[in-house]
């Protein structure tokens, strides 16, 4: 079974209950945010299971999450994706189709989108408004069961990845690591460890008691086992990349000199044709198979 961890945080000022999910196979959080009044919820950052070696797909994780949400009689009111992310496929698409809830992510996607057209050559693919019911823009906001949800536009780890703050609860996606760990790479396109920086400072100026939820954790020397959410205020006096002391032009040094030294995640030029297209895989060709499409020699 795909999901190797899960567990649930309550809040301690009655904001949503969250469900988080971990993948280890890529590292990844993916939470079920609840209003437990209404039992309204959103899916947040859901996995499509992916193999490399194979290019084989499976919704198992997908399954998972919606076996939870039916068992505890949720109801969804929205798929949301917080960036077109290089280390999973999304499973926005399928959940959608099941659950009959929009699926949205940030509107800066076109602008993604055109980076990426160009890197696969495919000048007609990739048409975000095709492919999810909602755009957000920076300082929009939705509805999760009582919960008003602000939406920040958090860039830096991509040009236009989001940010969703829901009570007390901040779904801060690949902008910070646990706070043990630091900060994500800012080296994809569109990418900049300046906006990073940026985007960081504006969800740290958020209440301290606020919990952090992010997006990918992998450990450390002294901790095997995975985690997802600290406060701001731990945030603020703990994380080495931006806690503490430090200052905005170390930061940038640092942030740098690491993805300087990254290479492309396995899946990142399977899954940006994908999640480009909200969760599809490529149309099927004549045999009714889809077809991945790899650069060569670009990366």
């Amino acid at each position: 079974m795909p999901i190797e961890a899960k567990f649930d945080s309550q809040s301690s000022t009655d904001g949503p209950l969250v469900h988080c999910l971990y993948d280890e196979a890529t590292g990844s959080w993916q939470y079920v945010c609840v209003d437990q009044d209404s039992k309204s919820c959103a899916i947040i950052d859901p996995i499509l299971d992916f193999d490399p070696a194979s290019a084989r797909t499976s919704t198992e994780s997908a399954e998972v999450i919606l076996r939870l949400v039916e068992s505890e009689g949720y109801k969804v009111d929205w798929i949301l994706d917080t960036h077109p992310h290089a280390d999973h496929l999304t499973a926005g698409h399928w959940l959608a189709q099941r659950t009959a809830a929009p699926h949205g992510i940030g509107q800066k996607v076109r602008d993604i989108a055109i980076l990426w057209r160009d890197y696969y050559n495919q000048p007609q693919s990739f048409v975000p408004d095709n492919c999810f019911d909602r755009l957000f823009a920076d300082g929009d906001s939705l509805q999760i069961g009582r919960f008003e949800t602000s939406v920040m536009l958090s860039s830096g780890h991509t040009l236009g990845s989001l940010s969703y703050v829901t009570g007390d609860a901040i779904f801060a996606h690949d902008t910070l690591m646990h706070v043990d760990v630091g900060t994500a790479r800012a080296d994809f396109p569109g990418g900049s460890s300046l906006d990073l920086w940026n985007s960081i400072q504006a969800l740290l100026a958020l209440p301290d008691e606020s919990r952090v939820f992010v997006g990918h954790d992998y450990g450390t020397e002294s901790r095997t086992e995975p985690a997802c959410v600290a406060t701001v205020a731990e945030h603020r006096k703990n994380n080495p990349h931006v806690g503490g002391t430090q200052t905005r032009s170390s930061f940038i040094d640092l942030r740098d000199k690491r993805d300087d030294t990254l290479g492309l995640p396995d899946r990142m030029l399977y899954a940006l044709q994908v999640n480009l297209r909200g969760g599809r895989l490529p149309e099927p060709e004549d045999d009714g198979h889809s077809y991945f499409k790899i650069p060569a020699n670009k990366f």
